[in-house]
């Protein structure tokens, strides 16, 4: 599920989004803007002499062809077991799905297929830690039964439980690497907290004796016991663990389940392995109630959808009720020490990059004391495609989560032609723009739907220019930001100072926005310009030409759903807000043709290209037009259908959908409505930018679009939605000719140069003296050049395991670099085998490489 809804309200550009996914969440390739501020820092601030980030473009003849490269796309439903199968006899073209198993990718070669590779996909133990009851660890009264996980020391303890190199061996064939946090070891975070990652992953490092024995402690201040076959009891009746197992996907959750079943068994639990799809288990895990009792383990799974130069929003997202709306997430309860560093790593509220790292230290030792999540792999995971298909696929999400897939989807040497695009599971839950599906096979077919004002780049995360024509980012002096692309201006200022004109909040009773007022100051702003001609080139798809009510509208709904006198309030989308408002500091539109608009913030990110707010109408699930918005509010206010699935549930009605079910019929009522009254939603405000004729001609235009599709969604992307089929799980697109830009505007994307490295050197150090290590860099057999590394780091660990040294090597010539330790460092050793590891980070992709060369010590 990717991060999105709270991206909507907190503004952070969704580059690090999460999708949840059956191969592994949803979140992030990411949506550009959602709805407020697009932001997501990297580590620490680009060189502004750094080579630029962008691809070399290779040669290729320019097109005459608009919009997408092929002239259909079929998306379908496949398994993953039957998927080479399928590719080899031409059933199917593309399996954006990724798969994990080594025997896959072996199949995959053998098959003579290509592929892609990525680095976002992660798994992990969701835990449901709903605790009620005098003992605090019981289900609702009706049940009462017991929920150990109720409990953060017992959560904590399963850390020790699970056998994270086992499962890397026996599940995935070392495609994967042992994963205790948030934040992926692939990307730059984690390069930077290494001597922090790795002092925890010794403390939490499998020890099924010492998991053991907390449990049983807890497990005994709760009040249970065991009997005499050695199984917990409480109140007399066996404490079973009801694990939920996802058996879909790239099918490597279903021995991750029964391996978990069984470590708990072994102290004592008795485990109730429930295997389902991906559509079975979301009622029940992310949607039901959690006190119900219904679950206590879902194997999650998780796609970063794009490469992240920050992943201190996660904590928030993970571990707090900031982080969806969805009831799961409302019963976390982070301690107020956690939550308050979760906020400040969300809303970068830090001077410095020191003061970044303390926060992200912290973050990391508190979220294993929290554990509601117990991180297990981050894959390496592939998706196979037939020979002829050309695809970009982003480092991290892979196909499926990248932006560019669908401005690059093609056939080689090949305008136009019919592709069918397979997934492991398709229209998992409803569609709508405000809090529907993010599940990543509904995020998917969205990509090719949506447009975006900047869009992801996918080595680097960072954000390209595409529907704007300009930006300038402005910071206050002293914080640390640079940018990299030549596309955006950068600025530094001593104060910035909000103009009193500027939006800072809503009137939900009056319908009108809110005055920031004098003596208002930000600590970022940022001011976008589209193209002059752009309301009059880019059109949704029924026909309707973007208006400045499509941005406005974005607006609106950032507020109006939080506050209590709207008529489509949701109570929980209130603390998202105001964790949003506690840092927003006002917007201004300062011109309507071109339409330029100003943001004011104290979030800040890293990246100057990460700052620019672009008010793309992207709501978080989806992109929309403001009638679409209108109607679905119409819908709610009248408590007939809900946007999220916690309201529908609480109002007992339909989760909206905009593509199909009964919500259809509910939504092709209001719109006859609004067409018979000329309806103009939020009047005292979009009416300036509405008219009666506007209202009349875009009502028309969608219901003309309703009936030639069957369906309410529509886009400005380079396909559209033509048709669902929700019985048998498949929808096509249609090439969007009436897309302004060529087909090939983003060709060319070259292979991302990932660097890989080796460290060399004496095999045998006396304790008490000088050593030196070679590190050499290369990318596909040529030296990596010094100006394109940001760092070589080390870490040098004794024979227990500790870290002792870190430091940074030093450059000799391209591509390579030397560790010197001293004899003061060396005689910190004990005798035995130590370990030195290595970290290069480049400057053209944001993956970092890891080496490591063990050497003995002795006297």
């Amino acid at each position: 599920m990717l991060k999105n809804r709270l991206m909507s309200i907190l503004g952070l550009l969704v580059v690090a989004s999460m999708i949840l996914a059956a191969c592994a969440p949803a979140t992030p390739a990411a949506t550009e803007a959602p709805a407020v501020e697009p932001i997501a820092a990297p580590a620490e601030p680009v060189a502004t002499e750094a080579p630029t980030a962008e691809p070399e473009p290779t040669a290729v003849p320019r097109t005459t062809r608009t919009g997408g490269w092929l002239d259909s796309i079929t998306m379908i439903g496949v398994s993953p077991d039957s998927v080479v199968t399928q590719l080899q006899a031409g059933e199917v073209d593309l399996y954006a799905s990724t798969l994990g198993r080594a025997e896959d990718f072996k199949s995959a070669q053998d098959a003579g297929l290509d592929y892609s590779q990525n680095y976002g996909g992660t798994y992990e133990l969701t835990f449901n830690p709903y605790g009620g009851g005098e003992n605090g660890a019981l289900f609702d009264a009706s049940t009462g039964k017991l929920n150990p996980f109720a409990v953060s020391a017992i959560r904590e303890a399963m850390n020790m439980l699970v056998d994270r190199n086992y499962i890397v061996q026996e599940v995935y064939g070392g495609l994967a690497t042992p994963k205790f946090f948030p934040i992926n070891g692939a990307f730059p975070d984690y390069a930077m907290l290494a001597d922090v990652a790795r002092e925890l992953e010794a403390k939490y490092a499998f020890n099924e004796e010492a998991a053991a024995a907390a449990i049983g402690a807890e497990m005994e201040k709760l009040g249970a016991v065991k009997n005499a076959d050695g199984k917990w009891t409480y109140n007399d009746e066996l404490v079973s663990v009801i694990i939920i197992v996802r058996n879909d996907g790239d099918g490597t959750r279903k021995p991750i389940g029964d391996y978990v079943g069984a470590q708990l068994e072994k102290i004592g639990f008795t485990a109730d392995l429930q295997y389902k799809t991906s559509s079975e288990a979301s009622p029940i895990w992310i949607r039901g109630n959690p006190g119900d009792g219904l679950w206590h383990i879902y194997t999650g799974g998780w796609i970063t959808t794009a490469v992240s130069r920050d992943d201190g929003s996660n904590f928030l997202f993970y571990y707090t009720a900031d982080g969806l709306g969805q009831p799961l997430w409302q019963a976390y309860k982070p301690t107020e020490e956690f939550y308050a560093v979760s906020q400040k790593l969300n809303n970068n509220d830090f001077a410095t990059l020191d003061e970044r790292r303390e926060l992200f230290a912290n973050a990391l030792r508190l979220s294993m004391q929290d554990s509601v999540r117990v991180w297990l792999v981050d894959q390496k995971a592939f998706s196979p495609y037939r020979p002829g298909v050309q695809v970009t696929s982003d480092l991290a999400g892979g196909i499926q989560g990248a932006q560019l897939q669908a401005f690059t989807l093609r056939f080689a040497d090949q305008e136009g032609g019919e592709m069918t695009y397979a997934m492991s599971d398709m229209l998992v839950e409803p569609w709508n723009p405000i809090a529907g599906s993010n599940w990543v096979y509904d995020t998917a077919p969205k990509r090719f739907i949506n447009d975006y004002g900047v869009i992801a780049d996918p080595f680097t995360g960072l954000a390209q220019p595409q529907r704007i024509e300009s930006a300038v980012v402005t910071v206050k002096e002293g914080l640390p930001v640079g940018k990299t692309l030549d596309w955006i201006t950068l600025e530094f200022a001593p104060e910035i100072q909000v103009p009193a004109d500027a939006f800072v909040d809503w009137d939900a009773e009056t319908q009108t926005f809110i005055t920031a007022g004098e003596g208002t100051t930000a600590l970022r702003k940022s001011v976008v310009t589209y193209p002059a001609d752009f309301f009059e080139t880019i059109k949704w798809h029924d026909g309707s030409n973007f208006s400045v009510a499509d941005f406005m509208m974005l607006w609106i709904m950032t507020f109006d759903q939080g506050k209590e006198a709207s008529a489509i309030y949701d109570e929980a989308t209130v603390s998202t807000l105001e964790t949003f408002l506690s840092a927003f500091k006002g917007f201004r539109v300062t011109s309507t043709d071109p339409f330029v608009v100003e943001y004011y913030s104290d979030v800040y990110a890293l990246d100057a290209e990460l700052n620019v707010f672009t008010n793309w109408p992207e709501y978080g699930y989806g992109n929309a037009p403001w009638q679409m918005i209108a109607l679905g509010n119409l819908a709610e206010a009248n408590a007939e259908l809900a946007y999220s699935a916690d309201k529908a549930d609480a109002n007992g009605v339909e989760w909206m959908s905009f593509i199909d079910g009964p919500s259809l019929e509910v939504i092709g009522k209001y719109l006859d409505q609004a067409i018979a009254e000329n309806y103009i939603p939020y009047a005292a405000t979009l009416g300036q930018y509405i008219t009666a004729e506007d209202a009349a001609a875009r009502y028309a235009n969608y219901k003309a679009w309703y009936e030639a599709h069957g369906h309410y969604w529509v886009g400005t992307g380079p396909y559209m939605l033509d048709k669902v089929f929700s019985v048998e799980k498949t929808l096509t697109l249609t090439r969007n000719e009436a897309f302004p830009d060529l087909a090939d505007e983003w060709a060319g994307y070259a292979a991302p140069k990932i660097a890989e490295a080796e460290v060399d050197g004496e095999g045998r150090v006396t304790i008490g003296t000088e050593a030196a290590f070679d590190v050499y860099v290369n990318y596909e057999g040529a030296v990596y050049p010094a100006n394109e590394i940001k760092e070589v780091k080390y870490l040098l660990f004794d024979a227990t395991g500790a870290l002792v040294v870190t430091g940074m090597a030093e450059a000799v010539a391209d591509g390579q670099y030397v560790v010197k330790l001293s004899a003061e460092e060396t005689a910190k050793l004990a005798e035995g085998s130590n370990k030195l590891e290595v970290v290069v980070v480049s400057k053209l992709v944001s993956i970092p490489t890891f080496a490591a060369f063990q050497f003995v010590t002795a006297k």
